[in-house]
């Protein structure tokens, strides 16, 4: 057995705020071994981001305190600390040179007034006791060894001029600067394309077979735990409901918590006629204990696989109807760069001779990687872009040849719901407010009585209550915040939708709840959608159809979901399908 890197025993967390006490972490304990990795999995809330932090001694207080346990650490010279005894000082020489952390969100993570070259120096200089120049030579080594493009011109770069992959990759090269013996990694994929998470995750694992370092990561997407650990955690409610090889769980779940998890992620070889949750599989009772609601978990699924016959049948009277909505020929170019006379001399295609159509009461899907135009189709479709060439007819009328009033009953009966439900909500108006104000500009109801009526009537229909119109964005969930965004586009009575990467950020449990909601919705008012996404596996449970978009904006492949699943044409199609995780 490797020797220990981190040992944790005990450990209790907890936060403070108006005589009230949380604790965030409860009784938490597991280590992890040299040339390890463990896997920490759990919802949002489990305690999973506030156990790492604890182990970098980074909880804040006021209100965080650890009250209870311990957290060993062996540095390279073989010294183990407690890293809750050691002063801040301490702390900062070990942070960084001893163990290193990549944070979820490379954006807020990165300093945007700083160019990438220098975040990484900085680390090499203060541990390593290397010059400048000495500096930016390992730096640029660095950005090499994590696969950068052009390393040298994005070391002069700053976080805001690259893209989300290549900031990840930054944070990857900063925190192994100085050859960590723990590495941790806080949801490091989460919103990536497959394939770019695909190359993060392999970029991950060679580096630490090189190194031999310990690796902490942590995520909620089971499918990535497969791949990556050799141990697993599951977390719920800030206690550790069960640990263990990954293989055993995997194969073997003991906990309901466990055996939902596992079970919420939509599968690619069958499909269901809805995702199972969490709830389906579990209860706690008065006294906080959890029990089992599925006498036999492998027969409760196998009950939900929708027959083939159906889904036949289904497509078979969507496509006998005629288009509710034509693409023909559809191009929008953005300006690359401009002449001394403001004309542009040169441009990005971010979507080229794109043609499709969309079926009354189909679910269409628009996938890809990062960059291949798929938000730009759905921003063009109802003219938040401006479009360079091509057609979009909607029931027939040329949406391009609209008139002001046409446009604006066009917008309120094709609705968006954006990826980012936080940054789409004005976080100083309450949420009900919200949903009213397009109410309002379209001039839906008489007044404002019947339109909080209709309100709170929408917030029932998206399982959020009426006492939570008065609520403000940040006092609620990424789950809840999105049914917000979906409340507030049924309140326009849209009869199309789409919906872009609406869950690409949101725990595998909470993503189940919200696709099943909107599977609901599409039946209970009669709607079509267009549905935007990196992940196949999410495509291949909600669409009927997809459209496969490559890095130059142009269509690779369109057809019925299961059969491009089964049967792709491209090796651009083949690579999406090869990155999903498979669980």
């Amino acid at each position: 057995m490797a020797n220990k890197i981190l040992d944790i025993n005990n450990l209790v967390t907890e936060f403070i705020s108006d005589n009230n006490s949380v604790k965030a972490v409860n009784n938490v304990s597991f280590s992890i071994h040299e040339n390890e990795i463990v896997g920490i999995v759990g919802e949002s809330g489990s305690g999973k981001s506030v156990t790492s932090l604890s182990a970098m001694g980074l909880i804040p207080s006021p209100p965080g305190k650890i009250t209870n346990g311990e957290i060993l650490f062996t540095k390279k010279n073989g010294e183990t600390v407690n890293i809750l005894n050691l002063s801040p000082k301490e702390l900062r020489n070990i942070r960084g040179k001893e163990m290193s952390m990549i944070f979820q969100e490379p954006m807020t993570s990165l300093n945007p007034v700083f160019t990438c070259g220098n975040q990484v120096t900085e680390a090499l200089i203060l541990h390593e006791k290397l010059s400048k120049s000495e500096a930016k030579i390992k730096a640029i080594e660095l950005f090499k060894q994590v696969e950068l493009p052009r390393p040298e011109k994005i070391f002069k770069q700053y976080p805001h001029q690259i893209s989300g992959g290549q900031k990840q990759r930054v944070m990857i090269a900063m925190a192994i600067s100085c050859n960590p013996r723990l590495l941790i990694a806080d949801e490091p994929t989460t919103a990536l394309d497959v394939t770019v998470q695909k190359t993060i995750l392999n970029l991950m694992k060679s580096i630490q077979e090189e190194t031999k370092m310990g690796i902490l990561f942590i995520t909620h997407d089971l499918g990535v735990i497969a791949e990556l650990a050799d141990k697993i955690v599951v977390m719920y409610k800030g206690e550790v409901v069960e640990q263990g090889f990954v293989k055993d769980i995997f194969n073997n779940p003991q906990h309901p918590y466990t055996k939902g998890l596992l079970a919420c992620r939509p599968p690619l070889t069958v499909r269901y006629s809805k995702l199972p949750t969490v709830p389906d599989f579990m209860e706690t009772l008065e006294n906080g204990e959890i029990v089992s609601k599925q006498a036999d978990v492998k027969e409760y699924v196998k009950s939900l696989v929708l027959p083939n016959s159906i889904r036949v049948s289904n497509h078979k009277k969507l496509y006998d109807q005629k288009p509710v909505l034509e693409i023909k020929n559809l191009k929008t170019y953005y300006s690359l760069q401009k002449n001394i006379w403001g004309k542009t001399t040169s441009y990005v295609k971010a979507v080229d001779d794109v043609s499709f159509d969309v079926f009354p009461g189909e679910t269409l899907g628009l996938i890809g990687e990062s960059g291949c135009g798929k938000t730009t189709t759905g921003k063009s479709i109802i003219q938040l872009n401006e479009i360079h060439d091509g057609e979009i007819f909607y029931k027939g009328k040329d949406v391009l040849k609209m008139n002001k009033k046409e446009l604006m009953l066009f917008r309120r009966e094709v609705q968006i719901i954006f990826q980012d439900p936080y940054s789409s909500l004005n976080p100083r108006i309450t949420i009900g407010n919200a949903i009213m104000e397009p109410m309002k500009v379209h001039r839906i109801l008489a007044d404002d009585v019947d339109r909080k009526k209709r309100v709170i009537e929408l917030l029932k229909t998206v399982n959020l209550l009426p006492e939570h119109f008065n609520n403000y964005p940040h006092q609620f969930s990424g789950g809840q915040r999105q049914r917000v965004c979906i409340a507030r586009t049924l309140a326009m009575e849209p009869k199309f939708i789409i919906c872009d990467e609406s869950v690409s950020a949101l725990d595998v449990s909470v993503q189940a709840q919200v696709l099943n909601l909107l599977n609901d919705l599409k039946k209970d008012f009669g709607l079509t959608y267009i549905f935007i996404s990196h992940d196949l596996s999410v495509i291949k449970y909600m669409c009927d159809r997809m459209v496969v978009m490559n890095q130059k904006g142009k269509i690779e492949q369109i057809g019925e979901c299961d059969e491009i699943y089964k049967n792709p044409q491209t090796a651009y199609t083949q690579s999406l399908i090869d990155a999903i995780p498979k669980v």
